[in-house]
């Protein structure tokens, strides 16, 4: 079993600088970013360089790499797609999303373009981007969408469409909306059976905040989380990976329940545990094997 993706670091596809460097960092995916890090007179260089850089990369070597296109709605993003198409590239991640037709007219465009390839090419959407799109999440199960790695979320131009001044309390933490589609966006993607993937922590030099939030969202049920900073790779790395101590309690979780075959609920450390206790356990060491196994490859 592949482990989930745990950090995406998004790279400028316009930085020839940016570009090469990031193929070094420990990152678990590279998304060459071919929107918003881009200026519109600087796109088709963008899609240039970033097509290069697939076609010379070395089979199975490193990150996997993604590019973020255009929206559906640019009308650029099929013309992107023909572009960035290589057998290098793993994953496309679609902003803007408004629901699961876009899925599908990426979906389709990309079987017209790889004609049955053994590894499909996955995508990860942005589904909360707009008031619509934050509307539409419950359509995604009810959709068969077998390319769709996974859901990630934004607040960024989410505030921008809703017309609010500001996304974030006086606290700084995000304000009620924020929180909310973040949490509809987690139960979708569960539902789904999908990877939900959080956002991104954009004071890039604030490593315990992020490190103290990564955990946080890990806790919660997100498998990863997007970068905008090479230096955040190795704290969402460590962040989203089980602990020592989780992996320690989960051992003894599933010792108690193999003792003790047959029955519904066992005794630990003075709580009495039952089958969803054992169905985590059983996740986190899951989880933590698959992680041991592709960082020896």
């Amino acid at each position: 079993m592949n482990p989930p993706l745990r950090s995406l670091l998004f790279v400028p596809g316009d930085s020839e600088r940016k570009l090469e460097k990031s193929l070094g960092t420990s990152a678990d995916a590279l998304i060459f970013d071919l929107e918003d890090a881009v200026a519109p007179e600087r796109k088709s260089l963008a899609r240039e360089m970033v097509a290069q850089h697939l076609a010379d990369r070395k089979a199975n070597e490193g990150p996997q790499l993604w590019v973020r296109i255009n929206p559906v709605s640019s009308g650029n993003a099929g013309a992107e797609l023909e572009a960035v198409l290589s057998r290098n590239l793993a994953g496309i991640v679609l902003p803007k999303a408004e629901g699961p037709e876009d899925i599908r007219i990426i979906s389709s465009k990309l079987d017209e373009l790889e004609r049955g390839a053994e590894q499909p090419i996955a995508i990860l959407p942005v589904v909360t981007e707009t008031a619509r799109a934050a509307l539409t999440l419950h359509r995604y199960l009810d959709t068969d969408l077998p390319r769709l790695y996974g859901m990630t979320w934004g607040a960024e131009d989410l505030s921008a469409d809703i017309g609010a001044t500001t996304n974030r309390d006086p606290d700084g933490r995000f304000a009620f909306t924020y929180r909310m589609v973040r949490s509809q966006a987690l139960l979708a993607a569960t539902a789904v059976g999908i990877e939900a993937v959080d956002t991104v922590y954009t004071d890039f030099r604030d490593i315990e905040g992020l490190r103290e939030d990564s955990r946080r969202s890990y806790r919660e049920g997100f498998s990863g989380r997007l970068a905008i900073h090479p230096a955040q790779v190795d704290v969402i790395n460590e962040s989203y990976s089980p602990a020592a101590e989780d992996i320690a309690h989960a051992e003894r979780v599933v010792a108690a329940f193999e003792a003790n075959s047959g029955m519904g609920t066992v005794g630990l450390d003075g709580k009495m545990l039952d089958r969803p206790h054992l169905l985590q356990a059983q996740k986190v060491l899951s989880l933590a094997s698959s992680i041991t196994q592709a960082d020896r490859k």
